[in-house]
């Protein structure tokens, strides 16, 4: 006898009982090692309805959140995109800007560039949820 094993002793019904018989006629597999894999199984499966009893709600709860995260940013997207699209067919036949031009188009993104900042900074947003009286009116 191993001693790392513990004995047990403990009673079947007839029906269950005939059916580890069956389980264990392959030479290569044995009664004990039949229930201590049974045993194992279902205290893995009780862990893991534990776990889906404690977490899952709230892994469901970040999935959906996830999903509409995913969903705002695609819209985000193509909105750049045919902002874009609609700003280079606007400005498709404008002369190439000089120096000055260029400079007053710089400074004006900079100045973009640290509003953007200065909103996500604060909390405040321009559109949407979360406004917290976000934008000049």
């Amino acid at each position: 006898m191993n001693p790392h094993r513990i004995r047990h002793q403990f009673l079947l019904e007839p029906a269950l009982s005939e059916k580890l018989e069956n389980l264990s006629r392959n030479p290569a597999t044995t009664k004990s090692a039949v229930v201590a894999k049974a045993v194992e199984a279902f205290i893995q499966q009780r862990g893991e309805n534990e776990l889906d009893q404690r977490y899952g709600m709230r892994l469901d709860r970040l999935s959906r959140d996830l999903g509409h995260i995913r969903r705002d940013v695609e819209m985000i997207l193509e909105s750049v995109a045919l902002f874009i699209r609609f700003s280079i067919t606007l400005h498709a036949h404008t002369p190439v800007p000089d120096k000055a031009t260029q400079a007053i188009a710089q400074e004006r993104f900079d100045k973009f560039v640290e509003q953007v900042g200065r909103q996500i900074a604060s909390g405040k947003r321009s559109l949407g949820k979360g406004n917290g009286g976000g934008g000049e009116e």
